[in-house]
């Protein structure tokens, strides 16, 4: 592929991943302003600390307190962290930040579900694990938590999710103080598994990778094809018929499930008769997927 064409790929990519962020940061404000801010629900993260604002004395609105929490970690991320991290960050703050200025305007009166606290914590869940999952699927964040478990992350051997995770239990528990109703803060509890175990789903939908093992007569067209479009990389492995005894030609790809459809097309437009075995494979890392993921320990220089 000639490097026109590549350029062009990588801001189309570009555009997507933002109009991704986009409607995820909409459907964790769904989430989050229609179904756990009017039902009194606490949600984890910077989210949760806006509604325990909004709800106390102080009576600040949420969307304020989350910009201003959001941008104070931002500038301190932008020194620590380096402007990669937070660019798209910046981007989702933003989106969601007007999103639900605009939606509390228009929603003001509606109330749903408002005498089934439980199957609101639910549907409010569902919406923001979903948001969530589905702009970390494309590398972005909308802030909070994330920002401080990169940091510690960065500092200290610990993992981000646990560091999530700890941030999280605690300020729903602080909700108590101004909600002063226990079954509230449970119901807090019940939103941050259903938002952790749907984050996993769609990430790893979307991540979700295959391998093909292809044995056809015309091997070189087929890896040329693929090579160009959906631009992955083939590996010629030699093989040996057991019971013919033929030397075979067999190509091994790795991709996502996205392109396996356009794969399938392409093998079926230049052998019709091409073996092709595909397969689930549970991570892919190295260029083009995932990243390593690595604990790098720090261990002390031994001394005799």
């Amino acid at each position: 592929m000639n490097t026109p064409q590549l350029e062009k790929k990588k801001v189309w990519k570009e555009v997507r991943d933002y109009l991704f962020i986009a409607v995820a940061m909409l459907s964790y404000c769904v989430g989050w302003s229609i179904f756990l801010l009017p039902n009194g629900i606490p949600a984890g993260g910077v989210a949760g600390v806006s509604s325990i604002l909004e709800w106390s004395a102080l009576h600040i609105p949420a969307q304020a307190s989350y910009f201003a929490i959001n941008a104070t970690l931002l500038i301190i991320a932008l020194r620590i962290l380096g402007w990669k991290f937070c660019v798209k960050t910046v981007y989702a703050v933003m989106v969601l930040t007007v999103a639900l200025t605009l939606t509390r305007e228009f929603t003001a009166n509606l109330h749903l579900l408002h005498d089934q606290p439980f199957m609101a914590a639910i549907l409010g869940a569902v919406f923001c694990g979903s948001g969530v999952g589905l702009g970390l699927g494309v590398n972005g964040s909308t802030g909070g938590t994330d920002i401080i478990a990169a940091i510690i992350n960065k500092y200290r051997d610990i993992s981000l999710g646990r560091v999530i995770l700890i941030c999280d239990v605690v300020i729903i528990s602080c909700s108590y103080i101004v909600l002063r109703d226990w079954e509230k803060v449970i119901y807090g509890y019940v939103v941050l598994y259903v938002t952790a175990f749907c984050i996993d789903q769609v990430v790893n939908s979307m991540r979700r990778s295959v391998q093909f093992f292809i044995i056809s007569e015309r091997y070189e067209e087929i890896g040329h094809r693929i090579n160009f479009d959906p631009h992955r990389g083939c590996t010629v492995i030699n093989g040996q018929g057991f019971y013919s005894g033929r030397e075979v030609k067999m190509l091994f790809v790795l991709a996502k499930k996205s392109e396996s459809a356009k794969i399938f097309q392409l093998i079926d437009e230049i052998d019709p008769n091409a073996f092709v075995s595909q397969s689930a494979v549970i991570g892919v890392y190295g260029e083009g997927f995932d990243r390593f993921k690595v604990s790098h320990k720090h261990s002390k220089p031994a001394t005799t």
